[in-house]
């Protein structure tokens, strides 16, 4: 499989995320809303990086690998870069309690995580897909 397929994979996968995101919002899974939300975003950065021929990493913010290769992109994604590299950084932040909970203080994710909660991790994914 080439660069060119997986991109297009990561992107039908992205979608899938965004129709499971809506899914949950209107179900009020809060914590799944952020969790789908945040994959979106993720797998969109990542075909991203496969067309511009870069291996991504395995960690799941790649807004900084973005960044570092800015040049290689089209200019009307170049200049979003920054703007879609923090969404990417704040989504990521909350994507393992979306989906694990607050170990620390026990707490399970759907306890975590209200109605202004997922209206945010909605939001940022709009807003990135209308950058992209």
């Amino acid at each position: 499989m080439n660069n060119i397929e997986m991109a297009r994979s990561y992107l039908r996968q992205a979608e899938e995320r965004i129709k499971h995101a809506e899914e949950a919002f209107k179900g009020g899974n809060y914590a799944f809303t952020i969790r789908q939300s945040q994959e979106a975003v993720e797998l969109a950065l990542k075909g991203a990086l496969r067309l511009m021929v870069i291996e991504p990493p395995k960690w799941h913010d790649v807004g900084p690998v973005i960044k570092r290769h800015r040049n290689l992109f089209p200019e009307w994604f170049r200049v979003r870069i920054d703007e879609i590299a923090s969404i990417s950084r704040r989504l990521r932040r909350e994507g393992e309690p979306s989906m694990y909970g607050d170990e620390e203080t026990g707490t399970p994710p759907d306890q975590l995580y209200s109605l202004v909660d997922a209206e945010e991790a909605v939001l940022q994914q709009k807003l990135f897909w209308s950058y992209a």
